[in-house]
């Protein structure tokens, strides 16, 4: 791994070791702020109707405050190597965990909004030591699993303009500066984006890249809708769906920094706006392990970081680079779980030239790695062995 701390035109190249370590104290004022959350009124049998159900997020918050053990989670995520570093003027946080197997591929995972390095962590003993698992050595990889700039531990001071397009960038600097010559990228949401934007970009050493969602849309184009077939009816409609609900995508589009005082202030008000998205606007309470949803709004809450994630909703939107717009040509595999956004292989074709993998799966939800951890597992596996 490089860990010069400069570059011949003097830029900061360093790569410093990290660890965990929340003071007790902020441990305590979240004790206190959840004693004295004051509850909004709610109708009577509202459930998830209107939002996320305030039975729902009362329990949830009761449980962080009496039963949650943060301590027990950082040590889980310290007992992974963790390092700094900066990358075109923003701090850099990531998870290095290499493989015992001396000859494993390089692998880049990217979490989205509103998830974190959290996501990932029941993929990284499979995935890096398949052999433990009763797996083929021969499928191993080293991961790189960064917090998005803005998000997590990367921390909250953030300049404008980092897009999808800035990230993809500084994710190549970041492998390269590791040391890796070739490699793969994997994400979801957002992570799915950033990974197709390193396809478009097309950076030296990009094997291929995997994702859950590939975002293309009908085009307006009416040719585009003849013969769809009655499963991709049913897939623009589950989308139709999906925008009705998903107000979180507009507001955070236009007015992410509003919303941050909310955020910022209220441990249950974090809570309740990250818990909408994980539950599927209520389709999917508890497919996600408690403790672990837990500590993904903990990430969110002990670093401050609301304004400066969900802003990036507003940097996509609103800085979108030309050269994003263009097809991604890398080569390409697609997983696509049962209760998640479906992507239409029509439209995903017509943008990406190079699909090579397709896989349907009944099971699992938009945080797939979380729920349904072993089956993309053995997806990542059979989609990267081509490449090694």
């Amino acid at each position: 791994m490089t860990t010069s701390n400069s570059t011949s035109n003097g830029i900061n190249t360093g790569i410093h070791p990290f660890r965990i370590a929340i003071p007790q104290a902020a441990l305590d004022e979240l004790q206190y702020r959840l004693s004295h959350a004051r509850w909004p009124e709610a109708l009577p049998g509202a459930g998830w109707k209107y939002g996320v159900s305030l039975d729902y997020v009362k329990e949830l918050a009761s449980y962080w405050k009496e039963g949650y053990d943060w301590r027990k989670q950082e040590a889980r995520l310290n007992a992974y190597p963790q390092f700094t570093t900066t990358i075109d003027g923003a701090n850099v946080h990531l998870l290095h965990v290499r493989s015992p197997e001396p000859d494993a591929l390089p692998l880049l995972l990217t979490h989205a909004w509103p998830s974190s390095i959290v996501e990932f962590l029941d993929l990284i003993d499979p995935l890096t030591n398949p052999r433990a698992h009763g797996g083929n050595p021969a499928d191993a990889f080293h991961l790189v699993i960064p917090s998005i700039p803005g998000f997590g531990f990367s921390g909250p001071s953030l300049e404008a303009g980092w897009n999808i397009t800035r990230i993809a960038r500084a994710w190549a600097e970041l492998m390269n500066r590791l040391g890796y010559e070739k490699y793969g990228a994997h994400g979801s949401d957002c992570g799915a984006l950033v990974s197709r934007e390193m396809g478009i970009q097309q950076p030296e050493g990009l094997l291929g890249i995997h994702v859950l969602q590939l975002f293309s849309f009908p085009s307006g184009d009416p040719a585009e809708m003849i013969e769809l077939s009655e499963e991709d009816q049913k897939r623009l409609q589950f989308l139709a769906n999906f925008h009705e609900r998903a107000g979180f995508n507009l507001i955070q589009q236009t007015r992410p920094q509003t919303l941050s005082y909310g955020l910022a202030d209220s441990p249950a008000g974090q809570l309740a706006w990250i818990a909408d998205l994980f539950n599927g606007f209520g389709d999917h309470v508890e497919f996600i392990d408690r403790d672990a949803f837990l500590t993904n709004v903990m990430i969110y809450w002990l670093t401050n970081t609301a304004e400066s994630s969900t802003r990036l909703y507003y940097e996509n939107a609103n800085n979108q680079d030309p050269a994003a717009q263009g097809p991604n040509q890398a080569a390409t595999g697609v997983a696509v779980f049962g209760n998640d956004f479906k992507s239409i292989k029509r439209f995903a074709e017509r943008d990406n030239t190079n699909i090579i993998h397709w896989s349907e799966f009944e099971r699992g939800t938009h945080f797939a790695a979380m729920d349904e951890s072993d089956i993309l597992a053995a997806d990542l596996k059979e989609f990267f062995r081509r490449f090694r």
